[in-house]
């Protein structure tokens, strides 16, 4: 989803990482086509709406976290007395925001396409609709029940929902530059501590309610805080990680690192015994320990998968395209009562394959250039 900063050639690029952020991307890609069965089911009240393949696949979002803070970290930490925060703030509104305007774009010609309606079916007008793709590309978030809020399922960025974890990414990206940059390794790690235990109770107690730690995506107390605490975490995990980080040795990094990110998210949705939580109890494992040892592995290696260009470039374009193509996939379920991939997957293997071929065809065409061009203003 997000992308690592390519700012100088005298650092090591990490190619397993770029690469491992592909993989997880195309995860994600696939855990909304099997979310969009569940979504038809709970609308057409067909069914239990469990999600049975990939059931996990939104702890990739968590794991991006980790990746973003890490590499941060390792691009600019040691550069402060070479840049100012707004350089800073400028590298970062280059490299993520030409991609999430367009994301915004697609997001609004696909709202128009399904028809400019909410879930319940009522009509939006067409300057709402605009209205709101204005408001999204500045990254002004939608309140539940406010005017903009068009979709009618109280998302943050109704044209593209996706978008809320970006908008976590720069609220952390501002407190790294301004905060979280100046503590030393002592003090780092006691703000991960007391963030570990916060986001402990948050995902074992399941304050959300939800069951999962699926948070952040509308603007509630629970998730507004829920999501700062899911970003923050790992986040700064990450960032502790760059500081303390020693390469180690191991075989094969990026093939090991792909298949326990494709099994982790795979595992099914772990029922509470006896009102012991073990679906957060898994959530907090993954994100506390078995990503950092996925990204210490990544990060150890100096293999240049030949496949690691082509995922890098495509991870964070299809992360923030994806989406708008999945409500239409969604509608269609919903109106032909599909709850299932038996009797739809050439229309999802469809919709998956456009938006990669979309995702690498804007990363090549639109995206590498206009960075280019906002790279020398």
């Amino acid at each position: 989803m997000f992308q690592f900063n390519k700012m100088t050639d005298s650092k090591q690029h990490y190619q397993v990482l770029d690469a491992l952020r592909g993989v997880a991307a195309i995860i994600v890609v696939c855990y909304h086509i099997f979310e969009g069965f569940s979504f038809a089911q709970i609308t057409n009240q067909a069914g239990d709406g469990l999600i049975r393949i990939f059931n996990h696949g939104y702890l990739a979002v968590d794991f991006f976290f980790l990746l973003s803070g890490f590499v941060i970290n390792y691009a600019y930490n040691d550069r402060w007395d070479k840049m100012t925060t707004a350089s800073v703030f400028k590298r970062r509104l280059i490299r993520l925001h030409p991609m999430l305007i367009m994301g915004a774009f697609i997001g609004l010609v696909c709202f128009l396409i399904g028809g400019s309606q909410q879930w319940n079916g009522t009509q939006i007008p067409l300057y709402l609709s605009i209205i709101t793709f204005l408001l999204t590309c500045f990254m002004i978030p939608a309140l539940p029940n406010s005017f903009n809020e068009i979709r009618g399922n109280g998302e943050l960025f109704p044209l593209n929902g996706p978008m809320w974890s970006l908008f976590f990414e720069y609220i952390g990206n501002i407190l790294y530059a301004l905060f979280i940059r100046r503590l030393n390794t002592k003090r780092l790690t006691i703000v991960v501590i007391f963030l570990f235990i916060a986001h402990s109770i948050f995902t074992i107690g399941n304050l959300s309610g939800y069951g999962t730690i699926g948070i952040g995506w509308t603007f509630d107390s629970v998730n507004f805080f829920g999501g700062m605490i899911r970003m923050l975490f790992p986040f700064s995990l990450g960032m502790l990680i760059s500081h303390r980080f020693k390469a180690i040795k191991i075989s094969y990094p990026f093939l090991l690192s792909s298949i326990l990110l494709i099994v982790i998210f795979c595992v099914p949705y772990l029922a509470p015994i006896k009102d012991i939580n073990f679906n957060g109890i898994y959530e907090e494992i993954c994100i506390t320990i078995i990503f950092p040892i996925i990204l210490i592995i990544g990060a150890s290696s100096k293999e240049k998968p030949k496949i690691s260009t082509i995922l890098g470039d495509l991870s964070y374009p299809l992360y923030i395209i994806h989406y708008p193509i999945m409500y239409l996939f969604y509608q269609w379920l919903i109106k032909n009562e599909h709850y299932s991939l038996a009797t739809t997957y050439p229309v999802a293997l469809f919709v998956v394959i456009l938006s990669i071929v979309l995702a690498l065809l804007l990363s090549k065409f639109y995206d590498k250039p206009i960075k280019q061009k906002l790279k020398k203003l």
